[in-house]
């Protein structure tokens, strides 16, 4: 049970990360809606 819920864990922190990281890289298409991001990850961003 406990190997179960430290998959899951994991696999939700890894997640999180991948969807903050594709966030950060894109804009919102709606202008007056653009969702604020948790600070510290100006550092994923991608500069081009």
């Amino acid at each position: 049970m406990k190997t179960i819920v430290l998959k899951s864990v994991g696999f939700l922190a890894s997640l999180a990360l991948i969807v903050t990281s594709s966030n950060v890289n894109s804009t919102c298409f709606f202008v007056m809606h653009q969702p604020m991001l948790p600070v510290g990850f100006e550092k994923l961003k991608i500069k081009g």
